[in-house]
């Protein structure tokens, strides 16, 4: 339980200069000697290791930066320690291991003895990190200490979101926790995911030599196939013609990558000047890529001083014109308590703690063991509505409907619910305005990286399409499936780009793929058959479906599992819900007779007032 509730953070002055902006910077890097060496540590480390992204960090907030250092210069020595030279791949493998164990104890202490480790454990908890989304990085980090080899571009590209985008996700939570979100449009999730890939490969053109040295070739083989004789060449550190057309090509496929003008239009002009730059700091790496010719075998080739100040003077000229216009969020001072249970490494299902109390001291009523749904799904309609009504963006509706959600859950919780089921986004919902469903997934991938949920006893599991949702939104519910898996409480399902019949359809498919490889007999399909092969077949039938927002329809929304579920409607539109109207909803269902066919209880005496007697009045109605 955490034993020191976090302060609302204080606002920095819209009109802050660039001198202050920088005392602010030195001020998170705390009063403590040994704190601010530590700091000073990170920043040297990755002003070495890679000076581009000195730079990059350089043209963000002030406050921004320290933390920012500690978290590359922690990428780093994990880097350094899987990569050293004259050291077996197993003792690396080791080394990397331990760092990463020292990392989890001193996030559990709030404090540490390596400066780095230090450095960063402030960064986690100033910010309020959770570093568990690492957890998956640090471990390919140590995986690579025994050698990398790629088969082809996905593979390639699927490396660089488990090694490189988790690090980058910390660095988006800290913009949007300082209010300057770093927002990313669903309809140019191509573009980003064209930049990744173009960043990543320009780091492989720019670490060929150093590669090469310790022996590796991180070059697909997809890619070195059209380029016969281009891997022997490499390998002996001839260029050769196809080595040479070998670079051209992918020194082209990276300049096109790398060059999406409409990736950063809408953003925040600070978080725009940030990518920007990296851009044309990347097509720089580029051109000295190009002018390298053989030498690029011998050394890693830089950009000249004078090329990278062209780029940089103007992009450190916009970048504090758009910080001193906006108004910034400081992170509180250090916990001066020690939080045991704050912001980690893999989360191993102990400390978790209860749900908040009702704003207002509610309690849930008591419900009959035989009279409590095992399973309550929700459609959680109005949110658009309820934003037009007060004139504001469908979005804003969206956003407090979060709230509400939250809501739901502290109340399944202490009611004692073991499943519930959100109905969050249909298949049918694409055909809604991009700036909404932007906002509905923004929301989601917020919720999933720094939610008020992270900390409860709930399992939490998604089910949908994940072939049309943006690929770190997919890798953000993923992670967080496996973060939960082992929780007891409450199994809170999100249904996502979710469809009831194409459910059906798929769960039919793979029946008959069954039948076709002979595991299955055609003739002897039943119900329990079907139900094995949905995507969640541990997920008991609903047993009562609520829909908000005045609409009497359920929707395509899970009719397998709905086929005998009680219906309840109601009138108020989501936002304007919390979870007493859960816990009434569940004593409507208990006053319902269910009885799947079979003949009618007897009726009540005429003087029983249909309450069940060991229900409280409801709190709220």
């Amino acid at each position: 339980m955490r034993t020191n509730p976090q302060p609302t953070p204080a606002p920095l002055d819209a009109a802050t200069p660039a001198w202050q902006g920088r005392a602010t910077a030195r001020a998170l890097m705390g009063e403590d000697p040994a704190l601010r060496t530590a700091y000073r540590l990170c920043r040297r480390t990755t002003r070495t290791h890679d000076p581009a992204i000195h730079a990059i960090i350089q043209l963000m907030p002030a406050v921004l930066r320290p933390a920012c250092w500690a978290l590359w210069a922690t990428a780093s020595v994990l880097d350094d320690l899987a990569d050293q030279p004259d050291v077996e791949p197993a003792q690396r493998a080791a080394r990397v291991e331990a760092w990463t164990k020292a990392l989890k104890h001193d996030l559990a202490v709030g404090t540490s003895t390596d400066p780095i480790r230090y450095a960063l454990v402030d960064a986690a908890r100033r910010w309020r990190l959770d570093l568990s989304s690492l957890e998956g990085a640090m471990a390919r980090t140590r995986d690579d200490a025994h050698g990398l080899r790629f088969a082809d571009w996905a593979a390639l590209r699927a490396w660089s979101n488990e090694e490189i985008v988790p690090w980058v996700e910390q660095v988006r939570q800290m913009f949007e926790q300082a209010g300057a979100p770093m927002t990313l449009r669903l309809d140019r999730h191509a573009d980003y995911e064209d930049f990744v890939a173009g960043a990543q490969l320009t780091d492989l053109l720019t670490d060929l030599s150093t590669d090469l040295d310790q022996g590796r070739l991180l070059v697909p083989l997809e890619a070195l196939e059209p380029f016969p004789g281009a891997e022997a060449d490499l390998a002996q550190r001839r260029w050769s013609p196809a080595v040479a057309a070998l670079i051209a090509e992918l020194t082209a496929q990276a300049r096109r990558r790398v060059t999406r003008p409409a990736m950063t239009r809408g953003m925040h002009p600070g978080v725009a000047t940030v990518l920007d730059t990296a851009a044309e700091l990347m097509r720089l790496q580029l051109d000295a890529i190009d002018a390298a010719g053989p030498a690029l075998l011998k050394r890693p080739p830089r950009p000249s001083v004078a090329a990278r100040a062209r780029v940089l003077v103007p992009a450190r000229l916009r970048s504090i014109l758009a910080w001193s216009l906006t108004s910034l969020t400081v992170p509180d001072p250090r916990p001066s308590v020690v939080d045991v249970n704050g912001p980690g490494l893999a989360d191993d299902g102990t400390g978790l703690r209860p749900p908040p109390p009702h704003r207002e001291g509610a309690r849930p009523p008591r419900i009959a063991a035989d009279r409590m749904p095992s399973h309550v799904a929700i459609i959680m309609d109005g949110n658009g509505r309820w934003a037009e009504q007060r004139g504001l963006p469908r979005r804003e509706g969206h956003r407090v409907g979060t709230a509400a959600a939250h809501e739901m859950v502290f109340g399944a919780l202490e009611i004692g619910l073991r499943h519930l089921t959100l109905y969050a986004f249909s298949n049918e919902n694409w055909k809604r305005d991009t700036e909404e469903v932007t906002a509905i997934f923004d929301g989601v991938r917020r919720e999933l990286d720094e939610g008020p949920l992270r900390d409860l006893d709930v399992r939490q599991r998604w089910s949908g399409r994940p072939d049309r949702l943006p690929e770190e939104l997919v890798h953000a519910i993923r992670r967080e499936e496996h973060r939960t898996r082992n929780r007891t409480g409450l199994t809170l399902t999100i249904c996502l780009d979710y469809g009831g019949r194409e459910e059906i359809t798929r769960t039919a498919a793979a029946l008959a793929q069954a039948a076709r490889a002979g595991e299955i007999d055609p003739h002897l399909i039943g119900p329990d058959d079907f139900a094995r092969h949905l995507p969640h077949p541990d997920m008991p039938d609903v047993d009562l479906l609520w829909r908000t927002g005045n609409e009497q329809r359920t929707s395509n929304f899970l009719p397998w599992h709905a086929a005998y579920a009680e219906l309840y409607f109601t009138p108020d539109y989501w936002p304007d819900t919390d979870r007493r109207d859960l816990w009434q909803a569940i004593t409507e269902y208990g006053r319902r007779q269910r009885r799947h066919g079979a003949a009618p209880a007897p009726l009540l005496p005429p003087n029983t007032t249909g309450r069940l007697p060991d229900a409280q009045p409801d709190a709220r109605h």
